[in-house]
């Protein structure tokens, strides 16, 4: 309670009526014990903190099992250390209606925690929030073995929809269903020091994926989990805006397990403007990634990475538009509105060990990728890096170091510098 105290304390020393009102989701009946549903008590404590013009809902310390909430605008979600907000085991609370989860589509499912057309929000805390995505998992990979790549619908744990002064913070955040948490068409996001967590054969629990939002700030954060650790999604284009995600910035990150820090592979509407800085990896099945394909194309312009420290990362980079499966050989196609379109690439001061290949660049013959710079790099694994179907690639103090094959394999690209 020591939040909810001094939080008390400062409205006594300011005057009750300049504090923001703080709601305690016990007040409203709220158990916290683990065994009892209180979704209802924690929705009435948003919805009074809302109808009051704002303020805080408090989850003091304890377990409390929860269907979908909803937040509201000028609403701060506090989950105070020892507090954890946990999703019910059961499947059909997080559908729109009564079904078979294993035959739904993803419109047919709720997130955990959830939001839409709002704006100065925040979820923080020292407390956890957590999935339960066991009671998910098992389906789906068996899913995925029988059809690879294949990701069967269920439920994300946090989808926050055109949203503007988005804040979540200092939380453990864990265990999804899916992806643990989606910004999709918003604005002015900051998401800093969490954990963000989920086992390593969890399938398809991405850590952030910022969809078609703009002026996003990710910092600070510890990813593990199952699938990629970042993915930028842009999937469709977005009224008014050339570009339907742009100006994200990624910094002083740890990434563990996971897919690694990805752009893609939903590019159609476009993504500028990526800012990869201070990120260590290890383990990571990939390390930077651009990943799209000719039917999900649009622009990829200005990825900007620097002071980037990989272990045991497979690849460092990979920069691709033939997703999932690169061919051995090459078909020219004619260009159309989802051809995809890479350039304006720079990757700074990154040194990386990986077990097996050091990376790859391959755009398409009809359209290479294009003014790549890879500056200060250093890699050592055990195959090459591969460049193909590539336009101005500029190497500058750039290491390939292997324990087999040539450093480097350069098909059909103009490369300054090996």
């Amino acid at each position: 309670m020591g939040v909810f105290l001094s939080l008390m304390l400062s409205a006594i020393l300011l005057g009750l009526e300049d504090y923001p009102k703080i709601f305690d989701v016990k007040a409203f009946g709220a158990r916290g014990d683990g065994q009892a549903i209180d979704t209802k008590a924690i929705q009435q404590a948003i919805d009074a903190c809302s109808k009051a013009g704002g303020g805080t809902v408090l989850l003091p310390e304890g377990h409390y099992l929860s269907g979908p909430i909803e937040l509201r605008s000028k609403v701060t979600l506090q989950i105070e250390q020892g507090a954890l907000l946990q999703a019910t085991p059961r499947h059909q609370d997080f559908m729109k209606k009564a079904g078979d989860w294993l035959s739904a589509s993803s419109s047919d499912f709720v997130p955990l925690i959830r939001g839409k057309d709002l704006y100065d929000i925040t979820i923080t805390g020292k407390g956890t929030i957590d999935g339960n995505g066991k009671y998910w998992w098992g389906p789906a990979e068996e899913a995925r073995q029988k059809r690879p790549g294949y990701t069967l619908p269920r439920p994300n744990l946090i989808v926050l929809t055109r949203c503007r002064n988005v804040r979540i913070s200092d939380l453990t955040i864990q265990n999804s269903p899916k992806f643990h948490i989606v910004p999709t068409e918003c604005e002015d996001v900051v998401i800093e020091d969490l954990i963000i967590k989920a086992p390593e054969n969890a399938p398809n629990t991405d850590g952030i994926d910022p969809s078609r939002s703009r002026r996003v700030r990710i910092a600070c954060c510890v990813i593990d989990v199952g699938d990629d650790n970042v993915a930028i999604k842009s999937s469709r284009a977005v009224d008014g805006r050339q570009f339907a995600c742009e100006d994200i910035a990624v910094v002083d990150c740890r990434f563990l397990h996971g897919h690694g820090m990805s752009i893609g592979s939903e590019t159609n509407g476009g993504v500028r403007n990526v800012t990869v800085e201070r990120c260590t990896f290890k383990g990571t099945e990939n390390g930077i990634r651009i990943k799209t394909a000719r039917d999900r194309g649009g622009m990829v312009v200005g990825l900007r990475c620097s002071d980037i420290t990989m272990t045991d990362v497979d690849k460092a980079i990979t920069i691709t538009c033939y997703y999932p499966r690169i061919p051995e050989e090459d078909v020219n196609e004619p260009l159309t509105d989802s051809t995809p379109r890479i350039m304006d690439i720079t990757i700074k001061n990154l040194t990386a060990t990986c077990p097996n290949g050091a990376g790859l660049i391959i755009g398409l013959p009809e359209s290479n990728v294009r003014d790549v710079l890879l500056e200060d790099v250093c890699i050592t694994a055990k195959s090459g890096f591969i460049i193909r179907n590539a336009t101005s690639v500029r190497l500058r103090n750039v290491q390939v170091k292997t324990s087999s094959g040539p450093a480097w394999i350069i098909k059909r690209a103009d490369v300054d510098g090996l």
